[in-house]
């Protein structure tokens, strides 16, 4: 039984480390009065028409190209609810917008064996919500970018 708190394959939090340590971040962000974004990125793969969620490997090839455009201290993982997060420290929504776009343009110019679909949501303590889950839902139910194969749609 491996225990650790990281898949080492793609390097990311397993889900239940990643909530401990979005929930404690959160709780320093509400104690300095700072700012902090949760990103969701979901992740699919198109097949036949059809469009179906992206295997561990696709998940872990997105999420090195995002670790290689984050700080070291952006915490990068996969949520309970399965989906690639990445927790923006000290960072507003418009800030977070722009980290956003330079992950997109990054991912215009990796080449997917096959065609991906990614949709990019990002929700603000304080302004978006309080909590964690509430800070997941939001980011969740309002993406901010939705990327198909290096064509973007901007939905800020």
């Amino acid at each position: 039984m491996n225990d650790s708190l990281f898949d080492d394959r793609a390097r990311l939090l397993k889900p239940h480390a990643f909530e401990f340590v979005l929930d404690g971040e959160l709780r320093r962000a509400v104690r300095s009065q700072n700012y902090l974004t949760l990103v969701t990125v979901e992740t699919s793969r198109e097949f036949d028409g059809m469009s179906v969620a992206a295997d561990q490997g696709t998940v872990g090839e997105v999420a090195q190209i995002i670790r290689n455009e984050v700080r070291d201290t952006d915490v990068l993982g996969v949520t309970t609810h399965g989906l690639l997060s990445l927790v923006l420290l000290d960072a507003d929504y418009e800030n977070s917008t722009r980290v956003i776009d330079r992950l997109v343009e990054r991912m215009n110019h990796y080449d997917f064996p096959s065609p991906l679909r990614l949709s990019v949501g990002a929700a603000c303590y304080p302004t978006d919500a309080i909590d964690a889950e509430s800070l997941q839902k939001q980011a969740v139910s309002h993406p901010v970018i939705c990327w198909r194969g290096g064509h973007t749609e901007s939905h800020a």
